[in-house]
């Protein structure tokens, strides 16, 4: 099937690592032109190599998503490298776990204020595409929780916003999704870490799987590379959960 997304322009918040340079490389190898933005200026220079390697074109730029003008800027520096904007994908998080007040203030700076400024910013050359889509990646901690947790807080309020977008933005042919993963393995992430130094946690949540293993950045790249497209172009409002049907909550 072809997505339709060739010639597409996408910006990947987050773009270096785990999900967020699964969905950029998808992206990339449907054709699509990609920036990406990252803390780390040398993962942003390989990555950006690695995309203009696939034959489009790339941007990239170290931005930290929780300095609000640098990552307004970062947008506007993209958009303009890569001659407008069809989709923006926001996968940069915090991570921030726990109850101490930074927690929640590091998770609202990154995961809901970095969605929120990344959008204002994109909004006029998404609408200007005709074709624009925003893609938030939450989590399924976002709905379904065992405690009171920052991370969870942060990725539930996306989902709403991301909702009201896409009443809003209906008109204007803007589609906004969010994408719930759940427990997402790779050597470098949460999981990836949580194996090497906390083995009780990893098994206890491999257990919990019921698909008896936890699933890969690249399908969940997959399904923002779905959402993104012309492919999905009556699909707009939905949380789409990626978790091998660990979540027990019907999908109403």
């Amino acid at each position: 099937m072809d997505l339709g997304l060739k010639g597409m322009k996408a910006i990947v918040t987050g773009g270096t690592r785990g999900i967020g340079r699964a969905i950029a490389d998808t992206l990339a190898a449907e054709g699509a032109h990609v920036a990406v933005c990252a803390r780390n200026a040398s993962q942003v220079e390989t990555t950006i190599a690695a995309l203009k390697a696939r034959g489009v074109t790339a941007f990239g730029q170290a931005v930290d998503v929780a300095d609000g003008p640098a990552l307004k800027g970062f947008v506007t520096a993209a958009i303009d490298a890569l001659g407008g904007l069809d989709c923006l994908v926001s996968n940069a998080s915090a991570l921030a776990i726990g109850t101490a007040e930074e927690a929640f203030e590091k998770g609202f700076s990154i995961d809901v204020m970095g969605l929120v400024r990344s959008v204002e910013a994109a909004l006029p050359a998404l609408k200007a595409s005709g074709r624009g889509s925003i893609v938030a990646i939450s989590s399924i901690s976002g709905v379904e929780t065992s405690g009171p947790n920052a991370y969870a807080a942060v990725k539930a309020a996306q989902i709403p916003l991301i909702k009201g977008w896409a009443v809003a933005l209906a008109g204007d042919n803007v589609r906004a999704n969010a994408i719930s993963p759940g427990t997402i393995y790779f050597d470098d992430g949460v999981w990836g870490m949580a194996k090497a130094h906390y083995p009780k946690a990893y098994e206890d949540a491999l257990a919990r799987n019921p698909m008896k293993r936890m699933g890969t950045p690249q399908e969940v790249a997959n399904a923002a590379a779905f959402l993104a497209s012309p492919a999905a172009s009556f699909v707009t409002g939905v949380n789409f959960v990626v978790d091998g049907a660990m979540t027990r909550r019907v999908q109403l």
